[in-house]
């Protein structure tokens, strides 16, 4: 299917491994020119199309001078945000053992982040009268999980965002949506300080087989499977759709 992409400049944050790469790998394949912001791009692939932006995103002016970055190199405005970057601190010792600063820092990562680069986007979206946001969220924006609660209520936060955003940004052409996996093989999983190996380090078991085996695939998402997902709402194909969410995770939420 032709996703009519060709042309389009694309900012993907967080985009220098795992699902982000795999998003601006999958951009770039349809022809778009994409900006990765990462705190370190050093290890990003050369790959037609996709060029690099070193910059913290957690930073209060991080993700405007991305943008300003992008819009800069491509002459204008930016067609298409995919906010991606984010981390799931685990805290296995309990609510009590996460002071203020450290919930502060998980909200700033995965949701403020991602409302400031809303915002350095906007003005160029709506005077040009056409774009897409299309946010990562999780499943834990619904699935509450006390061993990421920070992570959950920063992803609830950004879904309940978008909705709303949605509404007001509809009759200005601009669509936003949301993606939200399940357990992804990336980094954040299954690295050497991720999440299946904090939970082992701390005695609580093998967490990548126990989430293997709460998903009817039996297995982990890929981070190509996603950008597929987020590729196709940023798409002019699916101009009508806004203020969605898509779960992707291998049926691991069994509610409906």
């Amino acid at each position: 299917m032709e996703l009519e992409l060709q042309g389009k400049v694309a900012v993907v944050t967080g985009g220098s491994k795992g699902i982000g790469l795999a998003v601006a790998q999958t951009l770039a394949a349809e022809g778009v020119a994409v900006v990765v912001g990462a705190r370190s791009v050093e290890q990003l692939p050369e790959i037609d199309g996709v060029s690099g932006f070193a910059v913290d995103l957690s930073s209060a002016g991080g993700p405007a001078a991305l943008v300003a970055h992008a819009a800069e190199r491509h002459g204008g405005a930016i067609d298409i945000l995919v906010n991606n970057v984010g981390g799931a601190p685990v805290r296995l010792e309990g609510f009590l053992a996460i002071d203020d600063d450290a919930f502060a820092a998980t909200m700033n990562l995965n949701f403020y982040s991602a409302l400031r680069a809303i915002r350095a986007v906007l003005p160029g979206m709506i005077e040009r009268g056409s774009g897409a946001i299309v946010n990562v969220a999780s499943v834990n924006a619904f699935l509450a999980d006390p061993n990421v609660i920070d992570y959950s209520a920063a992803k609830a936060a950004l879904v309940n965002a978008s909705k709303s955003l949605s509404q007001e940004l509809g009759p200005k052409g601009v669509r936003i949506n949301d993606v939200s996996p399940g357990p992804v093989a990336t980094d954040l999983w299954l690295g050497d300080a991720g999440v299946a190996a904090q939970v082992a380090a701390a005695g609580g078991g093998d967490a990548k087989a126990g989430a293997e085996a709460a998903m009817v695939t039996g297995r982990f998402t890929t981070p190509q499977e996603v950008a597929t997902l987020v590729a196709l709402l940023a798409s002019p194909r699916t101009a009508n759709v806004t203020g969605s969410q898509y779960v992707i995770d291998g049926g691991l939420v069994k509610t409906l």
